[in-house]
């Protein structure tokens, strides 16, 4: 297995592992994490621009023949309020091909982000992660991290 910067040309395997999380995470939570009947598109645009950005580390970890996963993290400052004591590491987008392999690719491509997070002045990793994702919150909790907030959310 191979980490390396993510490029343009690796957005179409990295739309279509992540439209195969998002119709997870739609049985998850049927409203919020509805999927848009366009999304696909619209996150190939998306992640054309964060490919580009200063602040994002867009990562890959792939095989001669195949994409296993990836991870895009956003250093940036905390909110005003909190003082974390610098920079954060946002990681929104962040899944594996296999669901079984968390605990391997997984857990590289976090440690690789974290790592070149680290290098940019980072000081806290902040992952995004459904409830009910059990493999990826069992990595999040093997690699020390912990649950710092909820969104509890229903329909009105």
């Amino acid at each position: 297995m191979n980490i390396r910067r993510a490029i343009e040309a690796d957005i179409p395997r990295i739309v279509a592992i992540a439209e195969a999380k998002r119709g997870e995470y739609e049985g998850f939570s049927p409203v919020f994490w509805r999927k848009a009947p366009d999304s696909s598109p619209k996150q190939e645009l998306f992640f054309q621009r964060l490919l580009t950005a200063a602040d994002v580390i867009a990562l890959v970890a792939e095989t001669e023949a195949s994409l296993l996963g990836f991870v895009i993290g956003a250093v940036t400052t905390a909110p005003p309020v909190y003082n974390p004591g610098g920079p954060v590491c946002i990681v929104d987008d962040f899944t594996v091909a296999n669901p079984t392999e968390w605990d391997s690719i997984g857990a590289a491509l976090l440690a690789a982000v974290e790592q070149e997070a680290k290098a940019r002045g980072a000081v806290l990793s902040v992952v995004v992660c459904a409830q009910r994702d059990q493999a990826k919150r069992n990595l999040l909790r093997e690699a020390g991290l912990t649950v710092a907030s909820e969104w509890h959310v229903k329909p009105i």
